[in-house]
């Protein structure tokens, strides 16, 4: 393997760990309030409110149909005007985020639902506030489910990033399209391939063993 094809390799998947680890950070934070804001505003939440919830929720829904590719061609207007661009990894992190956030959210608020109930009710009649509920009970109770969707989310973000290489978002998609694809390469293409699913794995694993020492606690 030719010192050129290493360097290209390298770069290719710090920009894929980069896309990732900055989409997920995002998509985790946001799609965390929007999970919770909508078991709090169900009807047996804390603030019902039934507006706001099925509005939360269809735009939510809407945002969990679109597939990845449409959705990535879609809003290059909100990335060039984000960023400025729409090529290259940076640019790639608005719609890997925007498809993110949707997705967590739901995975956020199923954890947050499997919270024993009956904990929630004797932190209300101790006189917890909402906010110390969904801080002491709900989130420490749903952490090794939230983990787990976490998990299966950057998992998720992997293979759109490889997907944002047929736009030019940079990562490993994009060098398995150029060299791999576009010039016939078939090592390129087996060597992006391998890595991905090792990234996989990594990550997966880190996940597992991230959420059984949770439970265990």
């Amino acid at each position: 393997m030719d010192a050129q094809l290493l360097s290209s390799l390298w770069t290719a998947t710090l920009e894929t760990l980069y896309m990732v680890t900055v989409s997920a950070l995002l998509a985790a934070i946001f799609g965390l309030l929007l999970g919770l804001l909508l078991v709090i505003t169900a009807p047996q939440g804390f603030l019902p409110n039934a507006v706001v919830n099925q509005v939360l929720g269809t735009i939510i829904n809407a945002g969990r149909s679109l597939p990845f590719i449409i959705l990535l061609v879609a809003i290059i207007p909100l990335t060039r005007l984000i960023v400025g661009t729409t090529i290259g990894s940076t640019a790639a992190l608005v719609p890997l985020v925007v498809s993110a956030i949707p997705f967590f959210a739901r995975v956020a608020e199923t954890s947050l639902l499997e919270v024993d109930r009956g904990l929630v009710e004797a932190a209300e009649s101790m006189g917890c506030t909402p906010g110390e509920i969904i801080r002491k009970v709900l989130i420490p109770e749903a952490l090794p489910s939230l983990v787990l969707g976490l998990t299966l989310m950057v998992i998720s973000l992997i293979g759109y990033s490889a997907m944002a290489g047929v736009v030019g978002g940079g990562g490993l998609g994009d060098l398995a399209i150029r060299y791999g694809y576009q010039r016939f390469d078939t090592r390129v293409m087996i060597i992006t391939v391998v890595l991905l699913i090792a990234l996989v794995q990594i990550v997966q694993f880190i996940g597992d063993t991230i959420a059984r020492r949770l439970r265990k606690r």
